[in-house]
């Protein structure tokens, strides 16, 4: 039973770098296109949907790392033994916030999904109207807070990930290492947050779609 946990977290691990980071990071920096206007995030969404064998591409590299990702992440959540309470350490708080922000990023990636991406499979929304969507979502300022929260939540959850994957697949050794690790993926959770946060506010811009027109 050890033997498969061991595995099966090793994979929830690498999975979470590559290639779910990476598809993290390209969305945010797609997304971030807003602040040119409508113009360019529409050019960039007809772009990513004219790849080719593009059902494939989301199916291995985004849909199936992510369910396994997140339905283990929320087991791994439910065995976890949170005591921050009584062991209120860095590393201690640092894991729980871990855990915490896994079970919002799922959440809002189901709610994210559903809104955008599952519109356009059903024919509801044409993805060259994604702009416009995304519009009347943050005109709603629940709707701009939850994203936000869920933004920042899904950086930090994605840089402290890093962190625990170069210590635990032996790239950073040594206390020192892991220090300066932590400095550098804390420095790039509040960029990345950064860049989420701008890239939603974008589609507030009164501007939006007369941009670059």
């Amino acid at each position: 039973m050890a033997y498969n946990s061991y595995y099966a977290r090793k994979i929830h691990s690498l999975l979470g770098v590559i290639p779910i980071g990476f598809f993290l990071i390209e969305h945010f920096l797609s997304n971030y296109e807003s602040v040119n206007g409508n113009a360019a995030f529409t050019k960039q969404v007809e772009w990513l949907h004219h790849l080719p064998f593009l059902f494939f591409l989301e199916l291995f590299l985004v849909w199936l790392p992510l369910l396994y990702h997140g339905i283990y992440g929320l087991y791994m959540t439910y065995q976890s033994q949170i005591n921050v309470g009584r062991y209120g350490y860095y590393r201690n708080w640092m894991y729980t916030l871990q855990r915490v922000t896994g079970v919002i990023t799922f959440i809002f990636i189901v709610w994210h999904v559903a809104q955008t991406r599952l519109q356009v499979a059903l024919g509801n929304v044409a993805y060259e109207d994604l702009g416009k969507l995304m519009v009347d979502v943050f005109a709603n300022p629940v709707s701009l807070t939850l994203y936000i929260i869920a933004i920042v939540a899904a950086s930090f959850h994605f840089a402290n990930g890093m962190w625990l994957f170069l210590a635990q697949w032996g790239i950073t050794v040594g206390p020192r290492a892991q220090r300066i690790s932590s400095v550098v993926w804390m420095v790039f959770f509040v960029v990345f947050a950064l860049v989420g946060i701008l890239a939603a506010l974008g589609f507030r811009d009164p501007d939006f779609f007369t941009k670059g027109v």
